[in-house]
């Protein structure tokens, strides 16, 4: 075999890239929408400002483009993805720096179609994959609502990504591969609540985004919807590890587990009778979900409820010298307030038995998280909280006692999650 040399074989990969990057500038949407007058023009100025907020609310964009610390939509936060850093925009009214020179079709495009004005696509850490589907009144009150706030000035960082990944234009083939743009359509068989809860879970609150698995270029794996999913974030170190989210489809091991009123209850105040709130899902509700009305919840909790089982992979049951450890680190470590049937106290600790999520889940990674760094609960007024909050045993207990305590949790009291490994505890460290 002939080896080219060194210069040629880089200008074949450059003209093979830049080639792909006129190929994918072809595959912009055609559909995309120049400005052709308000889309909403039947309600007046304050009006939908006052809906706007409420669906950015429903949307929980403060969460991803507010940074800590940081001004209000200003942007700046960093992502942390299998493809390396990527920071949220400044989504304030600036007009040097944030949105201030868009117009209501622009930003509608950028929803429904995830491209820039300039024409530039959007990378998909900004969920236009759900947002596609948010309606076009909806975009327009989230726009008026948005040109409403302060402006800051604050240009956005660069993104960190690694080659070939940093090149926009390439998304055009990812585009064309894994997304379909379009609006949110009822289903006339359903009640007007179901289709309402469905509209705000598969559009506005982007719950997908997190609670479903992803294939090796980062797209949502539809046959799974819902059966939960791993992304990046912080735990309370502000260090970044893997997050598990668990399976919110009827699944034995999933929501199956809850009522509709243990999910409208876990929304609207972070804690049910099974669970609290702990991790990135406390933005999710303390940010968003808690100041939605009691109709939209109810209406979230029924479409939740109403999703097919996505079942977990046969667990693998750890034998009886590991269980027979863990039942020692638990009873040791975590007895007291768990107790040692694992039915939790309301003043001490929540249940570890038959009802939680994380521990049921088919992927560990949260509850390791929680028992390494401890659960950062959310902080807030809004329903009781425990006597003491949880400690971090990263420094207490090594590998195979975490593995064994955990195995024992998910394997007790009517919990089958199957085994935990020492590998997987170290890749949480």
């Amino acid at each position: 075999m002939i080896k080219l040399p060194a210069s040629i074989r880089y200008l074949a990969l450059l003209a093979a890239l830049l080639l792909s990057v006129v190929i994918a500038l072809t595959l912009l949407p055609a559909d995309m929408t120049t400005d052709d007058g308000p889309i909403v023009s039947d309600i007046s100025e304050s009006e939908l400002i006052a809906r706007g907020e409420y669906l950015t609310t429903a949307g929980n964009c403060v969460s991803c483009h507010t940074a800590p610390g940081g001004e209000f939509m200003a942007g700046g936060l960093p992502f942390e993805t299998p493809f390396g850093r990527v920071y949220s925009t400044n989504i304030s009214p600036d007009t040097e720096t944030g949105i201030g020179n868009w117009t209501e079709w622009e930003f509608l495009n950028s929803l429904r179609h995830g491209v820039r004005p300039n024409g530039e696509h959007l990378y998909p850490v900004f969920p236009y994959t759900t947002y596609t589907k948010v309606l076009n009144e909806d975009i327009a009150a989230m726009f008026a609502y948005l040109k409403s706030i302060p402006a800051v000035r604050q240009a956005p960082s660069e993104n960190a990504l690694r080659f070939p990944f940093n090149q926009r234009a390439l998304l055009g083939f990812w585009k064309a591969l894994f997304f379909d743009s379009g609006a949110f359509e009822s289903d006339p068989a359903q009640s007007e609540q179901l289709n309402r809860g469905a509209y705000l879970v598969e559009a506005l609150s982007h719950c997908s985004a997190c609670h479903t698995p992803r294939n090796s270029l980062g797209a949502q794996r539809s046959h799974l919807a819902m059966s939960g999913g791993e992304y990046l974030d912080r735990v309370a170190d502000g260090n970044y590890y893997p997050w598990s989210a668990p399976n919110l489809t009827s699944s034995a091991r999933g929501l199956g587990l809850w009522s509709q009123q243990d999910v409208e209850d876990y929304l609207k105040t972070t804690r049910n009778d099974f669970i609290e709130s702990y991790g990135p899902m406390n933005e999710v509700i303390l940010n968003s979900t808690a100041h939605l009305s009691e109709g939209d919840i109810a209406s979230i909790a029924m479409y939740l409820k109403s999703l097919p089982a996505v079942d977990e992979a046969a667990a693998v049951e750890p034998d009886s010298q590991i269980m027979g450890r863990g039942r020692t680190v638990y009873n040791l470590h975590c007895g007291t307030c768990h107790l040692p049937t694992g039915q939790g106290d309301s003043k001490m600790a929540p249940r570890l038995n038959g009802g939680s999520l994380v521990v049921q889940s088919d992927n560990p990674a949260s509850m390791i998280n929680a028992i390494l760094y401890g659960p950062q609960l959310p902080l807030h007024g809004l329903s009781q909280k425990w006597r003491e909050p949880m400690k971090e045993f990263q420094y207490l207990l090594d590998d195979e006692e975490v593995a064994a305590a955990a195995s024992y949790i998910r394997n007790s009291w009517g919990n089958s999650a199957g085994l935990i490994t020492t590998d997987q505890v170290a890749r949480q460290r």
